[in-house]
């Protein structure tokens, strides 16, 4: 289920990241570690994690994620292991709330970019969401909440 789309300004967001280039069939090996490494390396450094996780993506290559998994944080990163500083940028982006089991995430996407372009607006390349409900204290991922946001131009 998807709410309706609003058109937002989001603000530049410091983030220790990891990137990751890899074939869409290897998403789930590659993001839980990604993940927890970046945890602990902000929390670690004392300057987050400050909010959800997220996925940034820089084009939707057909077989391919090229993106940064990351955390929000409150200050600088120093780069460690394969932890860098990054952030989310400031962009003018359609935005809504996707509810529901993350295998549904790729057809809450598509039913995304439909509205977006039933509105006229154009689409950059990059894309990002965030996970706004942590599996660990939430049960029933028909219930998990994941925010979708489209820089448009």
């Amino acid at each position: 289920m998807l709410a309706p789309l609003t058109i937002v300004q989001t603000e530049a967001q410091p983030a220790a990241v990891i990137h990751i280039t890899v074939p869409r069939d290897k998403i789930q090996e590659v993001m839980g570690p990604a993940i927890m490494e970046t945890m602990n390396a902000a929390s670690a450094q004392g300057v987050g994690p400050i909010g959800p996780v997220f996925a940034h993506h820089f084009g939707m290559t057909p077989g391919i994620f090229n993106f940064e998994v990351g955390v929000p944080v409150s200050g600088p990163v120093t780069s460690v292991g394969r932890v860098r500083q990054s952030e989310l940028p400031a962009a003018k982006v359609a935005h809504t709330v996707y509810t529901g089991s993350y295998e549904g995430l790729g057809d809450a996407w598509g039913h995304f970019i439909d509205m977006i372009e039933d509105q006229g607006l154009t689409r950059a390349p990059n894309l990002w969401e965030r996970y706004l409900t942590d599996p660990s204290t939430t049960p029933n991922p028909a219930d998990y909440q994941t925010e979708l946001n489209h820089p448009i131009l």
